[in-house]
């Protein structure tokens, strides 16, 4: 490696649009638009026309064939220097903390000083693709050689199904369910209740609302397309209003709309350093990131909860920190769902899932919920796929930074039976 020593990395910038609802104020716009707009936003708020970084690391969920190299296309309107390399990844939901966690890596072992992570996706703009058939026909023309192979090509073309589209589908190849229809499963599973379910997401909408009015998105959050907020926020809800929802994903269900992040636009990004960039540049320390970890579980024939691998993933984290799980002044538990939320703090304070699945002699215990997502999350600001770890990573620095010290536990599930967690502290 580069460097003898394992350097601290501090995390020293972020900034994001507003989230909007699907089809509304960003309807319009592309994941390049938005991401370009957020870089742009970060450099000048960090002070880096020009800057050489190490690397811009990022990706999309919903994602054109066009976007194959959409983050560096990003870098090079972003007014950074154009010599700053840049990659993408997808990691479903994960996929902006994934990112976090790989800038932060080469920090720390010396391979590069600075990097930005960042994430961006719509569901306004998504990828509508041709019939598999007529794809496959187009094709063929395309490599015929001869006016009588491309003429037979162009009648398999014309054949009407092929005129039908193939459209996004919101569920797991795997199994043919959605992550809604999953998640049902396992909030049954673990007794998880709609009122449960309803007070999670009316305590986000409030604490949104709360940390908005109190300014503290202010230098976090830019405006973007007319809105200056999240557009998804509800200050105004009450259980009262959720309860007259029907289940969303089965009849006799308790996830609702209400209770579930909605579809949503939007991107973020955070810039990561040494803490000698950070001086030489004059650039403030929020937090310092300190360690990541990822899972993935068997969910087919649902042997475990599509969204469960960050409650496998934390364990061995703490294990590997040294840390127990009531060590922490903040929780950030990303809620896709509500029932996700209380299905993982469930599963750690159970003695038998802690023994049977985790291999623990004890369970990892209860966490202070007063602790939990304090400034709202994912069913309040709305769930851009690939954004929300950049924006949970850029908030809880600031929360930490603006306390002064302590330690927070980042918590994110993601499709596939996935999930990428971290710690960051100060």
């Amino acid at each position: 490696m580069n460097s003898p020593s394992v350097r601290r990395v501090a995390i020293v910038g972020a900034n994001r649009i507003p989230f909007a609802r699907s089809q509304t104020a960003y309807a319009k716009q592309s994941n390049q638009d938005m991401l370009t707009a957020t870089l742009r936003g970060l450099v000048e708020k960090c002070r880096l026309q020009d800057e050489l970084l190490g690397e811009v690391v990022g990706g999309a969920v919903m994602k054109h064939a066009r976007d194959w190299n959409l983050i560096r296309e990003c870098v090079l309107s972003s007014g950074l220097s154009p010599y700053t390399p840049a990659y993408d990844i997808q990691q479903a939901c994960g996929t902006g903390l994934e990112a976090t966690i790989l800038v932060a890596n080469k920090i720390a072992l010396g391979q590069i000083d600075a990097g930005i992570a960042c994430g961006t996706d719509t569901t306004s703009d998504a990828p509508i693709a041709v019939n598999p058939g007529l794809q496959r026909a187009l094709m063929e023309i395309n490599g015929a050689r001869t006016r009588g192979a491309k003429f037979k090509g162009l009648l398999k073309a014309l054949k009407p199904k092929h005129l039908i589209p193939e459209v996004p589908a919101n569920r797991e190849p795997r199994t043919k369910l959605s992550m809604g229809e999953h998640a049902e499963i396992t909030a049954k599973r673990f007794g998880i209740t709609r009122e449960a379910q309803d007070r999670i997401a009316l305590e986000s909408h409030q604490k949104l609302a709360k940390a908005y009015d109190e300014g503290f998105f202010a230098d976090l959050v830019m405006p973007y397309q007319g809105l200056s907020r999240d557009n998804n926020l509800r200050a105004d809800t009450s259980m009262e209003k959720m309860a007259k929802l029907s289940p969303a994903f089965a009849k006799d269900g308790t996830i609702t709309a209400a209770n579930s992040s909605p579809l949503t636009d939007g991107a973020s990004a955070v810039l990561l350093a040494s803490e000698d960039w950070a001086r030489e540049h004059g650039l403030e320390i929020l937090a310092y990131f300190r360690a990541g970890e990822v899972a993935a579980v068997d969910f087919i024939d649902e042997h475990e909860g599509l969204l469960m691998a960050p409650a496998y993933a934390v364990p061995r984290m703490l294990a590997k920190q040294g840390l127990t799980l009531q060590d922490f002044d903040y929780y950030e538990i990303h809620e896709a769902f509500a029932s996700v939320v209380l299905c993982t703090l469930a599963a750690w304070e159970s003695p038998e899932f802690c023994r049977e699945r985790l291999g623990l002699d004890a369970p990892l215990g209860a966490i202070d919920r007063a602790r939990l997502n304090v400034k709202g999350s994912s069913i309040a600001v709305g769930h851009p796929f690939a954004a929300t770890g950049c924006r949970i990573v850029g908030s809880l620095a600031k929360i930490i930074h603006d306390a002064g010290h302590g330690r927070g536990l980042i918590s994110i599930c993601a499709a596939g039976g996935q999930g990428v967690t971290a710690i960051i502290e100060k």
